[in-house]
């Protein structure tokens, strides 16, 4: 048997990537890759000069039987998403259950994951959490809001800049004006921001300011 490593690149700053990470990339039998142009720029960076194979959420069902005979067949094969972990809102989860069920084994290397440094400088409480990462964008979208109403722990969302307005607006209207909200846009790039306050402050600044970048919303949660 083989074995799948899962490995985590950098959301923004290329030295974030581990020393680990780049040998199980160099080393590896094949690497898959979210979109091999956007690996290919890290894989160069880094000096990595390995096969690639696309491996996202249009062809994973079509691939994911390949590649667990390759693995059983004894190969080593690293897998990639764009940024961050593999799996956390990205493709992963379908090729390392399958792994999983055929008795492959699964290495998930620690490293980049964006929510994790937006949880903890938010300055809200994070000893308990729920990920919610993408909501639905239509249907089903104001049922799941709906049913975090109750929620108390810190919640977390990602969002793209074009939807952040929308987003924060159906928060004020569920969850209430006064909530509070950090919102972490480009991390460990160079315009890194965090924006805290009331969901109505924090609704102000964004409609002044266009929002860019990757976006990482952490909501506090209901108040015992």
């Amino acid at each position: 048997m083989g074995r799948l490593y899962v490995v985590p690149t950098p959301v923004g700053n290329l030295e974030d990537m581990t020393f680990r990470a780049i040998r199980i990339l160099k080393e590896a039998d094949l690497i898959l890759a979210e979109d091999t142009r956007t690996s290919g720029i890290l894989l160069k960076h880094f000096e990595i000069k390995n096969a690639m194979m696309s491996h996202h959420k249009f062809n994973e069902h079509k691939t994911v039987e390949g590649i667990v005979n390759r693995l059983k067949a004894g190969e080593t094969i690293a897998l990639i998403s764009d940024a961050g972990t593999p799996g956390i809102s990205d493709p992963g989860f379908l090729v390392v259950r399958e792994c999983v069920k055929n008795g492959i084994e699964v290495q998930c290397l620690p490293g980049a994951t964006a929510f994790v440094p937006a949880l903890v400088s938010s300055g809200l409480p994070d000893e308990r959490f729920c990920f919610e990462g993408f909501l639905p964008q239509k249907k089903g979208r104001m049922t799941r809001l709906n049913a975090l109403k109750e929620e108390v722990r810190t919640m977390i969302f990602y969002e793209s800049p074009y939807r952040l307005l929308k987003t924060l607006t159906q928060f004020m209207e569920i969850f209430g004006a006064e909530r509070q909200v950090s919102v972490c846009r480009e991390i460990s790039k160079i315009h890194e921001e965090s924006v805290r306050g009331t969901l109505q402050e924090v609704v102000a600044h964004f409609t002044a300011t266009e929002p860019r970048g990757e976006i990482v919303i952490i909501l506090a949660g209901k108040e015992d």
